[in-house]
């Protein structure tokens, strides 16, 4: 016999007050300010992953490099290829290690390697190094959620979360303004050096505030029951409503990613800003995807706790984040400069009515509990390959057409693509379906 996602609901709901009394209390100042230093680590992360599209758009880099705009389409991309290689090695690790030292050692790597871009005399160089970033940083989406997951519970989680997500979009919001003050002050080379090597301040009070979290004999017998649902690959697979989440994840994701790689390249070289101009171009639109993220996803709660009907009310908001987010057109056609930057910081924070609400929608409130890990694993694939995928389309399509409409036009029919898909396949009778003995084991 198996479970609706609507019994699954149910059961988590009624097993709530269980989970409530048998969690391990702790203090309310030591969880929040670990979390909060887990936001400062991703804002590092996205600090060091997003730098290299500033360099990107100065002629000593390209110089430096030989590049063209295909081999900057490779660049941006090689981040993307093992960070998605890395993410199941990596979850294996959290579970297996616990949450601290993995962490640490994984943002050592990664900000040298980030630190070294700046000493690279070659372009294979520089490769090697992007792909160390994104191998390292694979560790902090698993790490993360698991050190939430053990120690926030449900009824708080969602704030724990937003708190976390804050950092993953700040992130983007900072590094790139940043960077381009550094190479207009100093050089490409000083700025990789100074953003790689100064984050390694955090570790300090990472290893003074956190404890090791290495799995209990209690966690493992855990671990061990929950192995034990009956639920393959294969059949999660099986479900239309997996693969439509697939869809509009990949379709959400290659718009930011757009964003994170090639925006600044598009504001220096089609629209004509200067590099200072372009990291605040940049600094606008990633705080406002942070900000209507944030609002978005506390006024679907409430929207939901007065009417019900969860799935209904986020896929309103999901659909509208897609059609706000499709006004990208309008500034890649736009003749005027302060048009098009209308619209370039208009689109992008109109895609956070999207942001959280998608991610309550395609990975809690329409799978059973018993497989989101599994469910969230084969989703962040997708993620990463629309990473992947964006930046290499992007500068083929750049160099092939020597404008940046043709781009911006398919970032358009993926918008509209994930919109459809949302209406049409995200639906709770097409849920994977799990035991029903595994509800309450989950």
């Amino acid at each position: 016999m198996v479970t609706t996602t609507e019994d699954a609901v149910a059961a988590s709901q009624r097993a709530a007050p269980e989970a409530k009394a048998e969690a391990r209390p702790s203090r309310a100042w030591a969880r929040w300010g670990v979390l909060a230093l887990l936001a400062v680590g991703a804002l590092i992360a996205f600090v060091d992953r997003i730098n290299i599209s500033a360099a990107l758009t100065t002629g000593p880099f390209k110089e430096h490099f030989s590049l063209t705009n295909v081999d900057r389409g490779w660049i941006n991309s090689a981040f993307f290829w093992s960070y998605a290689l890395f993410q199941v090695p990596m979850g294996w690790a959290v579970d297996r290690f616990g949450v601290k030292r993995p962490y640490a050692i994984c943002f050592v790597i990664w900000c040298l390697a980030s630190a070294a871009i700046g000493l690279m005399p070659a372009l294979w160089g520089l490769i090697l190094m992007r792909l160390l970033v994104g191998a390292a940083e694979a560790v902090v989406v698993p790490a993360s959620y698991r050190w939430i997951r053990n120690n926030f519970h449900p009824d708080n989680s969602g704030a724990a979360v937003g708190v976390y997500m804050l950092g993953a979009k700040f992130g983007p919001a900072i590094g790139a303004p940043l960077a381009a003050w550094l190479i207009v002050h100093l050089n490409w080379q000083l700025m990789f050096l100074i953003t790689g090597l100064a984050g390694l301040v955090w570790l300090v009070p990472w290893m003074l505030a956190v404890k090791s979290d290495l799995p209990t004999r209690a966690a493992a017998t855990v671990a061990a029951a929950k192995k034990k649902v009956d639920v393959s690959i294969l059949t999660i697979l099986s479900s239309p409503l997996v693969w439509g989440t697939l869809v509009v994840n990949f379709c959400y994701n290659y718009f930011t990613f757009f964003c994170m790689t090639w925006m600044p390249a598009y504001l220096v070289e089609q629209r004509g800003l200067s590099l200072e101009q372009m990291g605040l171009y940049t600094f606008y639109s990633f705080m406002g995807i942070a900000l209507v993220a944030l609002a978005s996803g506390y006024a679907a709660d409430k929207l939901i706790q007065r009417y019900g009907r969860p799935v209904l009310i986020r896929k309103i908001f999901v659909v509208a984040g897609f059609a706000i987010a499709c006004t990208v057109l309008l500034g890649a056609r736009a003749t005027d400069v302060n048009t098009a930057l209308f619209w370039n910081v208009a689109s992008l924070s109109g895609l956070g009515l999207t942001t959280a609400n998608n991610l309550a929608l395609c990975s809690l409130t329409l799978i059973p509990a018993p497989i989101v890990g599994r469910v969230k694993g084969v989703q962040n694939v997708a993620t990463a390959l629309a990473g992947g995928v964006a930046p290499l389309i992007t500068g083929w399509l750049l160099h092939a057409t020597g404008s940046f409409v043709a781009p911006m036009t398919l970032i358009f029919a993926f918008l509209v693509l994930g919109a459809l898909t949302v209406i049409v396949m995200l639906r709770p009778e097409w849920a994977p379906k799990v035991p029903d003995d595994a509800e309450a084991k989950a």
